[in-house]
């Protein structure tokens, strides 16, 4: 089962969180603005976690989302 199977048969967001975070790790380079890039980084020390970690928290959140 894959993601679009899950939203097709109605997964609590737990189960899709679940989903997203299983799985071998990836290596993935993206081109931003520094001054992006660098506010994340502060923004990510301010949570008490790092620049990754800020981000696969939210792209996790936008794909629990529903609607």
């Amino acid at each position: 089962m894959d993601y679009a199977d899950m939203l097709r048969d109605g997964a609590t967001p737990t189960e899709i969180r679940e989903y997203l975070v299983e799985g071998e790790t990836t290596a993935v380079t993206i081109r931003i603005p520094k001054n992006l890039r660098d506010s994340a980084k502060k923004a990510a020390a301010l949570r008490g976690t790092n620049l990754s970690a800020l981000i696969r928290e939210c792209m996790i959140e936008e794909l629990i989302k529903r609607g």
